[in-house]
């Protein structure tokens, strides 16, 4: 029990301690706000993974569009259901099932 006290009367142990706690709890650094960059850092990789792809496929697709008419014709259809003007386009959308 004495020596307990005796560390805790030491001047080097408190100053530590103190250090300690201010750099985990008080610092514009501190835990909290190291694990909130880490969650935000690897949402962000998702995001930047995500648009990757969307950009190689926007590429491809750009790449398709360009070498065949008949490509443009089929992408114009499917993505803004444009028509000829002697054609009737009709949509079917699937019904959500209840759960």
């Amino acid at each position: 029990m004495k020596k307990l006290l005796d560390l805790f009367k030491n001047k080097y142990f408190i100053a530590v301690v103190a250090f300690t706690v201010w750099m985990l709890f008080f610092d514009k650094n501190d835990v909290i706000s190291q694990y909130e960059y880490s969650t935000q850092l690897n949402k962000l990789k998702q995001e930047k993974d995500f648009y990757t792809k969307e950009t190689d496929q926007v590429k491809k697709d750009l790449k398709e569009l360009d070498s065949n008419l008949t490509t443009a014709e089929k992408f114009a259809r499917e993505k803004y259901f444009m028509k000829k003007d002697n054609e009737d386009v009709f949509v079917v959308v699937k019904a959500e099932e209840k759960k």
